[in-house]
């Protein structure tokens, strides 16, 4: 640990220490993923973690889920490399409890939380990421337990001149970006975007491959085909009334050896599909404002264990509507209240047929008394088919003067089990040992959360400090039992031993985190941009018998990211420092080791007035034999290069 340590804050010391003068990024943004209503996040009364979507091109990354996995605070569980497979965990939840959103609506799946982060949207149509750390089921509802991933792009997010106005044309902007990459094992990869706007239209659309025919594994290589493409508009009808359409689509085919199981005969792998389609309907006049949203996601997965198996096919779809209405009564009263409506479906040859409704209407008030006081309270009603209804409240609280902010949160969060945790493994004639089975019984998993925290601004410095504390009740995980214990045998094997769903009676989560962010403009030619952050927690359960995920999140996590730009030539670094429970899976002759540092470096040199840049990058760059999951070991290190092309105007 302390060797892994040291690596970590010696080479942050040697870019930290080239830091002079000067600041360019905003430490305070606005944002509104905490209540749906614009404001500064030192109004909030939460810890919300914002980085800009431009960063993905600036920094060593490959896919989204990689350029989470180094903001502060987010925990990023990969099975697989560039985009093949990740769980996102806050605050030491299981991967179920993060809620995604893609601008406003929810996009986590209904079959499984493994593939939440599969995320319908080009990396060059990302605005910025809004990462809500802690409870936000009053406003999201089920899911939002360890927090919020918001993606906001570019065309949802532009503000559009419609008024004739002599400024129309200060709107103006069109950017291009261009990205070819290759490297070991067959890796090659495209990141291709273009935004448009001109004064009543903002237009954007990209297209994103990740390939290689990876590295050799037990009786397979760990290849993967990632693809994604996406187009968006966003139209001012008139100075009130704008429309905004996105359209987006998906392709995962990889290696998904050991990704679910632990037997030595799986050699498995899997093709996601995905595809995505929302609009957006807003009016805005004076102090008020309604918008009208919808959504529909369809994921078809087909699943294959190994070459003597059958396939498992699933098709599913999410269909939500979502209609809010804003009022601002003062400039410190504001009150935001809508309805939620939700129909999940599954139709698959493994899990069978099945479809649930939701409604929930909610509402929230900002009010600020005073002139530093903020208070934030919110009620949620989430009715769910079969399930019933359940009150979820919450009220955030901020305190902001001068530099220093004092905040706390407190309020229930809720999730349902999806469909994979009920039916997996219900339709196959035969389950081998090893696998996991589901429990069509399983109680909702509801939880009490809070927390206290404080933000410091010194200049061009941001540090934050945060407690907090998750009491959870009925929370649904895996446990090995024997063929003996199963409550149902019709398909399983009488010498076998599986992970059986089950409601695990309270487990109680207790932690803190530590962010800070750095931001300067050194000169017109120097900047510099860091962050990180320090998460510490222990999650204990009243259950004596061990599960899976609740003791797989990391007790002691510190991951940051550095960007050092000088002229036309500029490095970054990521890198993250894990500690958690060490696992062993005799059959696999495998283990997951209690700690690893990891550490992604890339070199670029920009030319001709900084259009045209060359790069060369080290994956993994001390080359750790690590795996966040048993058997599904991740790559060592791996090197690449490329061209990069980058136009504004």
């Amino acid at each position: 640990m302390k060797k892994t340590l040291f690596k970590s804050v010696f080479l942050f010391s040697i870019v930290a220490a080239q830091v002079t003068f000067g600041q360019e990024i905003s430490l305070d943004p606005v944002t509104v993923t905490s209540s749906l209503i614009e404001k500064r996040a030192s109004e909030t009364g939460r810890n919300i973690a914002v980085i800009k979507g431009d960063y993905f091109q600036n920094l060593p990354v490959h896919s989204i889920d990689d350029l989470l996995r180094y903001v502060p605070g987010v925990e990023i569980q990969a099975r697989g490399p560039m985009g093949s497979q990740s769980d996102i965990v806050l605050r030491g939840g299981t991967f179920q409890q993060v809620l995604v959103v893609l601008d406003g609506l929810r996009l986590n799946d209904p079959n499984t939380g493994h593939f939440n982060s599969y995320i319908p949207i080009a990396p060059s149509e990302i605005e910025r990421i809004e990462v809500l750390k802690g409870a936000s089921s009053a406003i999201y509802g089920s899911e939002a337990v360890g927090g919020v991933i918001h993606v906001i792009s570019k065309a949802f997010a532009a503000k559009l001149l419609s008024d004739g106005s002599p400024e129309e044309n200060s709107s103006d902007k069109t950017a291009l970006n261009i990205g070819l990459t290759g490297g070991e094992y067959g890796l090659k990869n495209a990141n291709l975007g273009a935004f448009v706007q001109r004064d009543k239209l903002a237009v954007s659309g990209g297209l994103f491959s990740n390939n290689a025919t990876g590295v050799q594994q037990r009786g397979t290589r760990g290849y993967f085909h990632n693809n994604t493409a996406s187009v968006s508009a966003n139209y001012a009808i008139s100075p009130d009334f704008n429309l905004a359409l996105r359209s987006s689509y998906d392709n995962r085919d990889f290696a998904a050896q050991n990704f679910y199981t632990t037997s030595r005969a799986d050699t498995a792998n899997e093709q996601v599909k995905t595809s995505w389609n929302q609009i957006k309907a807003g009016y805005k006049k004076g102090k008020s404002a309604f918008s009208v949203d919808g959504g529909y996601k369809y994921v078809k997965d087909q699943y294959l264990f190994n070459s003597a198996s059958i396939r498992n096919n699933s098709k599913s779809r999410l269909w939500q509507g979502l209609i809010t209405w804003q009022q601002s009564f003062t400039n410190k009263t504001q009150l935001i209240t809508g309805l939620n409506y939700q129909r999940k479906s599954i139709s698959s040859n493994d899990r069978g047929d099945h479809s649930i409704n939701q409604l929930a209407p909610f509402i929230s008030l900002s009010q600020r008394i005073g002139e530093y006081f903020t208070v934030n309270p919110s009620i949620r009603f989430d009715w769910r088919q079969r399930i019933g209804t359940e009150t979820v409240p919450q009220v955030n609280i901020s305190f902001k003067k001068e530099k220093l902010q004092l905040r706390g949160s407190a309020g229930k969060t809720i999730r349902d089990a999806d469909f994979t945790e009920r039916y997996n493994n219900y339709n196959k004639p035969i389950v081998t040992t090893g696998s996991k089975i589901g429990s069509p019984g399983l109680k909702a998993e509801r939880s009490f959360s809070y927390e206290a925290g404080a933000d410091l601004f010194l200049n061009d410095i941001k540090v934050s400090g945060t407690f907090f504390q998750r009491l959870q009740k009925d929370l649904i995980d895996y446990t090995n039992t024997s063929y003996a214990e199963m409550p149902r045998k019709d398909n399983l094997i009488s010498t076998g031993t599986y992970a059986l769903a089950k409601n695990v009676a309270s487990v109680n989560t207790t932690g803190f985190e530590v962010d800070l962010q750095y931001a300067r403009t050194i000169n017109e030619k120097q900047k510099l941009w860091i962050t990180t952050g320090l998460t510490r927690l222990n999650s204990a359960s009243s259950d004596l018998k061990p599960t899976f995920y609740v003791s797989s999140h990391a007790k002691f996590l510190i991951n940051f990211s550095v960007l050092y730009q000088f002229s036309g030539f500029s490095v970054s670094v990521n890198g993250l420092y894990k500690s958690r429970a060490a696992q062993e899976a005799t059959s696999l002759q495998t283990s997951v080791s209690k700690e690893y540092f990891i550490l992604n470096a890339k070199a670029e040199y920009a030319f001709l007035k900084k259009t045209l840049s060359v790069f060369v990058q080290a994956d993994n760059a001390f080359n750790t034999k690590y795996s966040d999951l048993l058997g599904s070991q991740m790559p060592g290190k791996w090197m690449m290069g490329g061209i990069r092309y980058s136009f504004t105007n």
